[in-house]
């Protein structure tokens, strides 16, 4: 079933390019004309790429792995980090420090020292401190908030990252790239797709464009963690059946195990036989 219409597309906007002048020409695969000096993106193509997006990024979070979303302009901050809350997914919405992928275990760090002065405060240190000492300290903490709360349960890096407006987020995608990061992304008139291995092309600069996007790679997230769910519920209910046999009926455990080394016996017995009857065979060669 698809997961949006042609119809869905074009009421929100997401046809609507950048003026003419402004264009990237490696965008013109996805430009279907020209209307008012504004490019008119082919919401065809958006359908295709948007659907290959969300089959591909379903697979990756089904997989148990986690997809960072990357939105630091004004219009997208909010629905992104909404979105990426609502499927607990990690995201950076502030600004992008440099080095948040190339140098992880610094970031890391940064992340661990918003956790210690969040124990300061629970194990009554913060108290004793000096009003000038806790403001500080306070204010480091919602530094460290503002920056990286959005990552704090990242523990490892991300297994692809979701940007809106790839040229704005230029060097998110630089060290993605560096690091063999997949990356999905809404890809407007003026940006450059090349370096994008699931680019979806669309307006970045509507909110309602934007909303709408975001909400399909949403739901494709949420199938791929509800599958996952699924299967591992599967696999418990497959163990507890095999151990509940195990202790209903040990005697059919001991002859299944037992049957198992009589294969193996067997085998050994026939590599050995097998052996023996090559070796005179051999020997008379010589």
């Amino acid at each position: 079933m698809a997961r949006t219409t042609y119809q869905d597309l074009l009421d929100a906007g997401v046809h609507f390019g950048h003026l003419t002048r402004k264009w990237d020409p490696k965008m013109s695969q996805y430009i279907f004309m020209e209307r008012n000096g504004i490019h008119i993106i082919d919401l065809n193509k958006t359908l295709t790429k948007v659907e290959e997006a969300a089959a591909a990024i379903k697979q990756i979070v089904k997989s148990g792995r986690k997809v960072l979303f990357v939105a630091t302009k004004k219009q997208a901050k909010d629905i992104v980090a909404d979105y990426a809350k609502s499927v607990n997914m990690p995201y950076i919405t502030e600004r992008w420090l440099g080095g948040m992928l190339t140098n992880f275990a610094t970031v890391r760090k940064s992340i661990k020292k918003m956790s210690n002065i969040d124990k300061l405060t629970k194990d009554g240190t913060y108290s004793n401190l000096s009003k000038k000492e806790r403001l500080m300290i306070q204010r480091e903490r919602i530094k460290l908030e503002t920056l990286l709360g959005g990552i704090s349960d990242l523990n490892r890096l991300p297994a692809a990252l979701f940007l809106i407006d790839v040229k704005k987020e230029h060097i998110a995608v630089s060290e993605a790239l560096k690091l063999n990061i997949p990356t999905f992304a809404m890809v407007d008139t003026n940006s450059d797709p090349s370096n994008i291995d699931f680019p979806i092309p669309a307006n970045d600069d509507a909110t309602k464009s934007i909303s709408l996007i975001t909400s399909i790679i949403i739901k494709a997230i949420e199938e791929g963690l509800d599958e996952r769910k699924r299967e591992k519920e599967d696999e418990a209910e497959k163990e507890a059946a095999v151990a509940k046999a195990k202790a209903d009926s040990p005697e059919v455990a001991d002859r299944a195990e037992g049957a198992k080394r009589a294969r193996k016996t067997a085998d050994v017995a026939d590599v050995v036989a097998d052996t023996d009857a090559e070796a005179p065979a051999a020997e008379t060669e010589e």
